[in-house]
């Protein structure tokens, strides 16, 4: 029998339609049953496509208020953490669960405090303040029942998977482990063999109606004087529309945002020097639409699912092609439609060449 909402409990089932959902998604039919019998699973799929609800609707149908710890999330970046907190915490809501979120960039204290007062159901956190707080000895994993590795390939690109095996060292045998990942390379594979139950199952959901539907269009150009201009007119033509402009470095984050202001736009910027209060405060007037434009580095090219994204632009494209996948992925997001814009200057040949190859050969993302 197909996998409906329906077959869950009444009190979970209605969470679920608080949050709007009314079928599940491709990721969440595969992998909710699975999850639902026991197995550990391997999914791939890209940000948007429900996979946090794939891996938090069976958690938070298995687990009580009363049971202690029972489920921890890892994920590559604070505003992901964020994000699944958001959701599990809307979910298990008719439960009570209590749902916290760890992550660095914020006083450990507050977390000693939560931690020394209150025993969380659900954790969702990075893995260097999990590790953190597991070394201090106020985080207890002995009694998880549920592991979810969140943008498994990020995290170990971003450079965790020592943090990640010291982690999994403190949680049980049994316990159920979800990884999922946009992609699966040799890294991932191994990753999956060494931790996940030898019977674990592979989801893979790369269907025609969850591929991003984008129009990609290259804005050529003599040279980088003109890309302000060009910028600044795009812009224009797209006042109502929601915009990520994505750039090298923190420096030209700080400076086009500045110069966009000049120029009379509504914009904010979001790079790695900014405070976390900092970064949450933009990402709140971006998504509450109050802000238009956001002038990027890869910090928000993955992990970060903006809704209503409607055109990205790359006002320098990356060096790394598999940057420039992620980049654009931010809009078209769940079969709806976007357009990617790239502004590219002679000097760019070479990337544009590495690109086209990686596309060809580029699937589920």
């Amino acid at each position: 029998m197909e996998f409906n909402f329906q077959q869950l409990s009444e009190i979970l089932q209605k969470a679920i339609r608080d949050l709007g959902y009314e079928e599940p998604t491709p990721i969440q039919k595969e992998a909710i049953p699975l999850a639902l019998k026991g197995y550990d699973i391997m999914g791939q799929a890209a940000t948007g496509t429900g996979k946090t609800a794939a891996f938090g609707i069976p958690i938070v149908e298995k687990i009580s208020k009363d049971d202690g710890l029972k489920a921890l999330v890892l994920t590559p970046t604070r505003e992901l953490a964020l994000q699944v907190k958001e959701q599990l915490y809307a979910l298990s809501k008719y439960k009570a669960l209590k749902v916290f979120v760890f992550y660095g960039g914020t006083p450990v204290r507050r977390d000693l405090e939560l931690l020394s007062k209150v025993v969380p159901n659900i954790v969702i956190g990075t893995p260097g303040r999990i590790k953190d707080l597991l070394s201090r000895g106020v985080l207890n994993l002995g009694g998880v029942s549920f592991l979810v590795l969140d943008e498994a390939d990020l995290m170990l690109d971003m450079g965790f998977v020592e943090d990640i095996e010291s982690i999994i060292a403190y949680t049980p045998k049994d316990r159920q482990t979800f990884l999922f990942s946009a992609t699966i390379p040799k890294e991932i594979e191994l990753l999956a063999r060494k931790h996940l139950k030898d019977d674990y199952k592979f989801v893979r959901v790369i269907s025609a109606e969850l591929k991003p539907k984008i129009e990609e269009r290259l804005i050529r150009l003599n040279s980088s004087k003109q890309k302000i201009s060009e910028l600044e007119r795009i812009l224009r033509e797209h006042l109502l529309e929601k915009v990520i402009i994505f750039v090298r470095t923190k420096k030209d984050a700080r400076d086009i945002s500045q110069e966009l202001k000049n120029r009379g736009f509504s914009v904010v910027s979001l790079h790695g020097d900014m405070t976390q209060r900092q970064r949450e405060n933009a990402l709140k007037l971006f998504r509450e639409g109050k802000v238009k434009t956001v002038v990027a580095t890869d910090v928000a090219s993955r992990g970060l699912d903006i809704k209503g994204v409607s055109l990205v632009i790359n006002y320098q494209i990356p060096e790394d092609p598999e940057v420039y996948i992620h980049r654009i992925g931010r809009t078209g997001r769940v079969g709806s439609y976007g357009k990617a814009y790239s502004l590219i200057t002679p000097e760019d040949s070479k990337a544009l060449w590495r690109i086209k190859k990686v596309k060809e050969r580029y699937t589920g993302v």
